[in-house]
Formats: C-alpha cells, structure tokens, sequence
C-alpha cells in the first residue's frame, strides 16, 4: 500500500496592502525584547563603540547616548511593520520625525505600534502616526512617518533571518576582573626573547596581573623589544646565557620565592618543563602534570574545560587520575563548585577493545570510591552527549554530567589538540592554557593566541594560585 500524502509544511507569507486597500484608523503593531546581541549588532553594523551601549555602567553615566541608541532600535520596529505589515512588501519609506522620550533597556520588550492619519491619492502618500511604548505602558517613541504604499498586489514567502552568533568573550573579561582583585604576582617568564613573549607579558603587566622578571640573555632580551619598539625600561632582568639556563633560573626563582608564577617565554615546552621536574627543582607534587585549555566558546553556555591537550601524550589510568584531579582543582579555582567532568571517548557504552571506555569506567568507580574528589565524573561519553543535551536525549543518556559538562577528559594528546583547535579556529573560541599539578601553576602560551588569550592565560594562573594559598592555609 502506498503512504498516503503528507501534508505540505506551512510557509508564512508576507502579504501587501495596496494604497487603495488603506483607510485612515488603519494600524498595525509588532512587539520584541531588546537583548545584548541586538545592541552589539548595532554598534557592529554603524561602527558606533561608544561605551554607553557596549558598557552597561558607562551607560548609567551617559543616558543621553544610551536613549538615542537605543531609541535607533526602537525606530527599526517602525521599519519593520512598514516593510511586513502596513503597507508591506513595496512600501517606499521616504521620511520620518521620531522623538525618543525615554531610555530602552536590555530585557525591555517594546511594542512599536503605526497608525495611518493621512492619505495623499494623488501620490499614493501615507502619513502614519507611530508610538512604542515599554512593557509598562511608558511611551519611550513618538513620531510620524511618511511612506508611499505600493499599488500592486504582493504575496510572497517570508523570508528566515539569518543565523548568527556573536562572540562577547565575557567570560575571559569575567576571568581578567577576578584575577586582577588577587593583585599582581611576580612572575618568571623563561627566555623572553622574541616580541610575542616579551608583548605578553608587557601587557599582563599593564593589566595589573604580573610583575615580570624577564629571565634570559639581556642582549637578546633588549635586541627583541627594540626591535618590536616595546619599552621594558625598569624591568628586572635576570641574566642567563640560554633558554636551557633561562629555564634552570626561573625555576630558581620560584622555588626560592622571589617568584610565584612561571611563564614560558620563547622556548620549548620541553625544555621549562624538564627544569620544573627536576627533584631539586622543589615545584613537584606527588601528581603528575598536566594541561588544561580553559575555553570561551560562544555557543557554548559555560566555560569548557578541556585536558591534556599540550603534555601526557597516552596517558594510562593513573596518569588519567591526576589529570581528572588536576583539571577538578582548576575548576574549583575558577569558581565552579561541584565541576562535571565528562571522560570522552568515540562510543559512551564500554568496549573491552576501546581501552578509552575501560578507563573512562575505572576512573568513574576512582570517583565513587574517593580517589578522585570534589566533582562528578561520567563516561565514557562521546562529545556530543557529553556537551549536547540534545545529543544525550536522543540516545537515552541518563546522567548528571552528560549534555552540561564542565570539563572534557580527552583519551589523548591528539585527541585534545584536535578538539582545542577545532573549537578555536572553526567556532571562534578562545583558549587560554595553564599547567598544573605541580606546586605553582605555569602559564604556557601558544604562538597562536591573541593578547586576549594570552592575558586570559595569567588570570588563569592567578587564580589557581590564589585556590592554592587558600588550600594550604
């Protein structure tokens, strides 16, 4: 038998009224709810910056700039019932005296509402009253507007707005505003010698971040910032004829205390981190060390932990169990209580060949038994269920991390990187990088990142160290 026909999905129309359809009394209406991303679309689209609509307090300070603005808004919903409603499809706009009589706030839902008051047949002229008021009742816009209305019949599909997501980086703004009321900390930044280590940490200094001691050859040292016109007059330098011998002194630094931050500069990860692992070293902890991304990622509702991507190649079970701990840990100092840690793997059912979902599932039992502490761990998980609700519904996933992870354990290095960059280059994420597991935390910077990111990195590390103190009081 065959099926029966299924009925064609409605498509809503946009439909005309010709002038000789439109008498005077005639009105239309629309209502929408100012938003943050409206604003931001309009200071994109008009280049217009000023802080009284991007800055929420400096708005508070200028109300003048903020009703204008904002009132600009308004009077799209004026546009917009001409364009769709009355007249409609056609319509030509050819004047307007708008008056905007009170402010409109992000969450204020308008209504815009037109009325015809005068017809011109002779030119096919309407002159139509238009008002909006809050949802209050306030009139926050008056005015009148003159279109010429179409005089021929218009019926068409309308038309989807597009897709689009904005990307605020609130949330490393958040990071840098928590970090900066710990205060500076003096920081070793190994073998500085190139102008992107030496930027970074010029600009975390401004930021009241760090207070830098540029660690490596001085000649190379001041030959690279002359070079890149960067001024690091009253800089403590600390001499040392190599970035091996840079890595040896910063590291000095810290475990003497003159320090209590370690940055790397223009070396290999390999080479800070073989300095910070020797025995006399005296910044190793019974755990191991690991990476951890912290990510801002626009479409993403939370900050998005990810780990190792930078430094355990294959990591076994135990390694997996200080990478768990230390990712948890970092969680906790960024202000996230009671962190979801998701351990990723391809499927999210155990298979005995996929030695991921076995160590996913050892280390979940670590968690129930308290050899893994202060979060809540599930897997495996692949990554859809674990940061898509949807994903995790539509495959019966029963879970308290899956869909809402804070933190993706990645079943290794490639795994990590691959997701970290994905994320960065294909969604418009940020990502700032921090070790841990060892006694300070250190920051560790891609050539890649922007100063957005790279700041981002010192907050990170300020507040981990700031958990730390706390921890061992």
């Amino acid at each position: 038998m065959d099926n029966p026909p299924q009925p064609a999905t409605a498509v809503a129309m946009l439909e005309n009224r010709v002038f000789d359809e439109i008498a005077i009394g005639d009105t239309a209406s629309i209502s929408r709810t100012l938003n943050r991303d409206d604003i931001a679309l309009f200071a994109y689209l008009s280049g217009d910056i000023n802080p009284a609509h991007l800055d929420a307090d400096y708005a508070r300070t200028d109300m003048f700039h903020h009703i204008i603005v904002h009132g600009l808004w308004t009077a799209g919903l004026i546009s917009a019932i001409l364009g769709t409603k009355l007249p409609g499809p056609g319509t030509i706009y050819l004047d307007q005296s708008l008056q905007f009589r009170a402010p409109v706030a992000p969450g204020d839902t308008i209504t815009a509402t037109i009325t015809v008051s005068e017809r011109i047949p002779e030119k096919h002229r309407l002159s139509l009253d238009c008002q909006a008021v809050n949802q209050n009742g306030v009139l926050v816009l008056k005015g009148t507007a003159i279109v010429q209305a179409p005089t021929e019949k218009i019926r068409r599909p309308a038309m989807a707005l597009p897709d689009i997501r904005l990307s605020r980086h609130e949330r490393f703004n958040d990071l840098l505003s928590a970090a900066k009321a710990q205060g500076p900390l003096v920081t070793a930044i190994a073998h500085p010698c190139d102008a992107l280590s030496l930027t970074g940490a010029l600009d975390a200094a401004v930021a009241g971040l760090i207070i830098p001691i540029l660690v490596g050859p001085e000649q190379k040292i001041r030959a690279a910032a002359a070079a890149a016109g960067l001024d690091i007059t009253g800089l403590r330098i600390e001499a040392a004829p190599h970035s091996h011998a840079a890595a040896t002194r910063a590291v000095e630094l810290v475990s003497t205390g003159a320090a209590q931050l370690l940055m790397k500069g223009a070396l290999h990860t390999d080479e800070l981190l073989e300095a910070v692992l020797r025995p006399a070293s005296g910044l190793c902890t019974e755990r191991r060390l690991s990476h951890v991304y912290v990510m801002d990622v626009p479409s993403y509702p939370r900050p998005l932990l990810i780990t190792d991507a930078a430094i355990n190649i294959a990591p076994d079970l135990a390694a997996k169990r200080d990478i768990a701990q230390n990712a948890i840990d970092l969680a906790h100092a960024l202000g996230i209580e009671t962190p979801k840690l998701a351990v990723l793997a391809a499927i999210e059912t155990i298979d005995p060949a996929m030695s991921a979902t076995l160590d996913a599932a050892a280390l979940c039992k670590m968690s129930e038994r308290g050899q893994i502490t202060g979060g809540i761990i599930d897997g495996p998980l692949a990554l859809d269920n674990a940061i898509s609700p949807g994903a995790a519904a539509e495959k019966h996933i029963t879970s308290p991390v899956a869909g809402q992870a804070d933190i993706l354990l990645v079943p290794n290095l490639e795994a990590g990187n691959m997701i970290a960059k994905q994320l960065t280059f294909l969604a418009g994420a940020d990502a700032a990088g921090v070790v841990v597991g060892a006694r300070i935390p250190i920051i560790l910077t891609s050539r890649a990142d922007n100063a957005r990111t790279r700041l981002a990195s010192c907050a990170v590390a300020l507040l981990m160290a700031a958990h730390n103190r706390r921890s061992n009081r």
